[in-house]
């Protein structure tokens, strides 16, 4: 689908110069002189690497749709990890470091969404929360403030995380897996 270049939007997927590219900031610019343009960051979906780019309303793109699809996490396997599709059963493998460092948080049977292009994975979002087991933490140390005093706590999966001092060995908490923080004790 051909979108114009001031209708760029940040998320939005483009083809441009031969690569994948998503729109990661956007600016419009209308300068006392010349015509209008829209400034885009942009981020290269296989690589990672960013550039810059001006696109006038003239200019047509080609967006790109990604597929969207639900994977069960089902096991490791030397540096891969083996997912498998909700629908045909089909399996996955993907490269530890393609999933990057929040592949500890994978659990046996979680449930990720796969982007695809062309039937090639291009990124891996997992659930936003998880909740784990904490391994160890830090014993309280009296007299410390109440205020904003978290101590260090290491999960079950060998993250470690900010914890408030009430936090023990042995509790289960709700962690973020995008910031890799703290969200509140699992019920």
């Amino acid at each position: 689908m051909k979108i114009n270049g001031n209708e760029i939007r940040p998320g939005n997927v483009i083809e441009h110069n031969g690569g994948l590219w998503v729109a990661v900031k956007t600016n419009h610019v209308k300068p006392g002189k010349g015509g209008a343009y829209n400034q885009v960051e942009l981020k290269n979906l296989i690589d990672g690497t960013k550039t810059n780019e001006r696109f006038r309303s003239a200019e047509t793109v080609e967006r790109v749709r990604l597929e969207q699809k639900d994977f069960t996490y089902l096991y490791e396997q030397g540096d891969a990890l083996v997912f498998m599709d909700s629908e045909s059963y089909e399996q996955l493998e993907l490269q530890k470091d393609f999933v990057g460092e929040r592949a500890a948080f994978l659990q046996d049977g979680m449930t990720v969404t796969v982007e695809l292009y062309d039937d090639k994975p291009i990124g891996v979002s997992l659930p936003d929360q998880v909740t784990l087991e904490v391994s160890e933490a830090d014993p309280v140390v009296k007299g410390q403030t109440a205020a904003s005093s978290y101590k260090p706590a290491v999960m079950e999966n060998g993250v470690r995380v900010m914890v408030p001092p009430f936090v023990s060995a042995g509790e289960r908490i709700v962690v973020d897996t995008n910031e890799i923080t703290y969200v509140r004790r699992a019920d």
